[in-house]
Formats: structure tokens, C-alpha cells, sequence
């Protein structure tokens, strides 16, 4: 149960966590450039993590089930050959086409939800469907960060789930507290601004337990559960990877994102800070998981 008692906790923290991160826009102003040092370091923290972490782990777990596949083959057929064995690893393959599922399908909603949010841009007077399609994109994007923290709590490993907990948690405060930021600029009410911040809090969290609870269904030491677990982690490290480099890095680097980018050439590229932050956000999950080889 140690597991599924983390992903409860972990659950609980991110919904508070979210929720009251998003909120402060409706109480207090934060300084721009704190905000951006904590994207930054989120977005540091979503590479080491999907490399270093989620990566290797979802690799093992693939591994770990081809393994105890062959030796299921083995048993039922004695004297197998090794060298056909090594050919039909199907491995190497799947761990390809989940990362680099995990990465297209974030860019294809991604850019729906961006063609329907510059379609209802131009009916002036309409605002409200652009204020759901930005909510609507950061859903979906939660929702898959939900998918890799349900996924790290059927390892039954506590240092990757903190990790892959921490790289989320740092990612999503300046996420709702962006989106509520940009909710405001729109003109919405403050009760239909906290609908929007609630559904993006509890995004994550809910499909978080989902994943857990059909990825634990069969029962853990399952062939099909270690499968499912190590292609749900590679997906989510895809994932991760586009909302790290596609999302954050960009808005960071090009400080004048929503305007034309022929402006003054020194204010795209990080800072000196914002380079140190994001290296020791990307080293982080590295220097966690040293200690524990499993």
C-alpha cells in the first residue's frame, strides 16, 4: 500500500499546492522575474526528470517485463534459441514510439487548442472560448503530468515519485499562477476565474489515481501491469519533454513572446541566472536518484 498512500498524499499536496499557487494573482502581484526564475527551474526540473528519471525507469520496467516473458518462454519451451530471442525484443522499439507518441500527441492538442483560441480571438465581443481553450491546454497537460505520477507510484519506488512529484509541483505553480494571471487580463469574473483554476488543480491529481488504480488492476507483478507502467512512464517523459522545451524554454527565452520577435536581439537568450538555475533544475533529479540503483 506504500504506493498508493504517496500518490494520496502526493494527490493532495498538488491540488492545494496548484490551487493556492494560481490564487496568489487574486490577492497579490509577484515580481515578474521570480515567476520567471521558477518556470525556469520547473522547466530544468522537466528534463532532468524525463531524462534521468522517468526515462531509465520506464526502460527498466519494459525490461523488466520482457524478461520475465522470456523466461515464462523458456519454461513452456525448453532449449529456445538466444539469438531469436534477442531479435524478437520488441523493447528498443516501444520505448522509441511511446516517447515519441507522448510528443506528438501534446502537439497536436496543443496546437488545436491554439487554432481555436485564434479563431475566437478575432469575434471581438466573444472571450470566454479563449479563456477555456487556455484553460482546456493546460488541462490536458496536467492531465498527462497525472499519468506520470500514477504510473511512478506503481514502482512502488519513493525517490522516483518524489522526483517526478517535485519536477510536476515546480511546474504547474507558475502554470496556474500564469493562467490565472492571463484569465484576469481577459476580463473574467473571480468566481468563474476560480472554476477554471479548480479544474485545472484537480486535473492532474484525478488522473494521477486513474492511471494508478488501471495500472494496478491486474494486480502489480503482472506481465501486462509492468508493461503498461513502463510504456505510461515513456509517454509521460515525451510529454514532458514538449512542455519542457516547446512551452517553457521559449517563453522564457523570448522575453517578448507575444510580440513580433524582430525586436532588440539581446533580450532573447537566458540570463546568466536563469542559465544557472535551469542547469541546477536539470541536474537535480540526477543527484536524487544517485544513491538508488534498483
Amino acid at each position: 500500500m506504500d504506493g498508493s498512500l504517496n500518490l494520496i498524499i502526493f494527490s493532495f499536496v498538488m491540488l492545494f499546492g496548484s490551487y493556492l499557487a494560481g490564487s496568489i494573482p487574486l490577492f497579490m502581484s509577484l515580481s515578474e522575474e521570480k515567476l520567471q526564475l521558477v518556470s525556469v527551474l520547473g522547466a530544468g526540473l522537466l528534463l532532468g526528470t524525463a531524462l534521468s528519471v522517468i526515462i531509465p525507469e520506464g526502460m527498466q520496467t519494459l525490461n523488466m517485463a520482457y524478461s520475465i516473458n522470456k523466461e515464462n518462454h523458456h519454461h513452456s519451451h525448453e532449449g529456445g534459441h538466444e539469438e531469436e530471442d534477442h531479435q524478437d525484443n520488441p523493447v528498443p522499439h516501444l520505448i522509441g514510439v511511446s516517447l515519441v507518441l507522448g510528443f506528438i500527441i501534446m502537439m497536436v492538442i496543443d496546437q488545436i487548442a491554439a487554432s481555436k483560441s485564434g479563431g475566437s480571438l478575432e469575434a471581438a465581443g466573444k472571450k470566454s472560448p479563449v479563456s477555456w481553450t487556455a484553460t482546456l491546454g493546460l488541462v490536458v497537460h496536467a492531465a498527462a503530468d497525472g499519468v506520470a505520477l500514477g504510473a511512478a507510484a506503481t514502482t512502488n519506488q519513493t525517490d522516483v515519485e518524489v522526483i517526478v512529484f517535485l519536477a510536476i509541483m515546480l511546474h504547474k505553480a507558475p502554470a496556474s499562477f500564469g493562467l490565472v494571471t492571463y484569465l484576469m487580463h481577459e476580463g473574467l469574473e473571480r468566481s468563474r476565474i476560480r472554476r477554471h483554476l479548480l479544474v485545472f488543480s484537480l486535473a492532474a491529481p484525478v488522473m494521477g489515481i486513474v492511471t494508478f488504480l488501471s495500472l494496478t488492476f491486474h494486480g502489480r507483478e503482472n506481465l501486462d501491469t509492468l508493461s503498461a507502467t513502463g510504456v505510461a512512464m515513456l509517454f509521460s517523459a515525451g510529454t514532458f519533454l514538449y512542455v519542457a522545451t516547446v512551452h517553457v524554454l521559449p517563453e522564457v527565452t523570448n522575453l517578448g513572446h507575444g510580440h513580433s520577435h524582430g525586436g532588440g536581439g539581446g533580450d532573447t537568450g537566458f540570463s546568466k541566472k536563469e542559465m544557472v538555475v535551469l542547469i541546477i533544475g536539470a541536474i537535480m533529479p540526477l543527484f536524487l536518484t544517485m544513491g538508488h540503483h534498483h
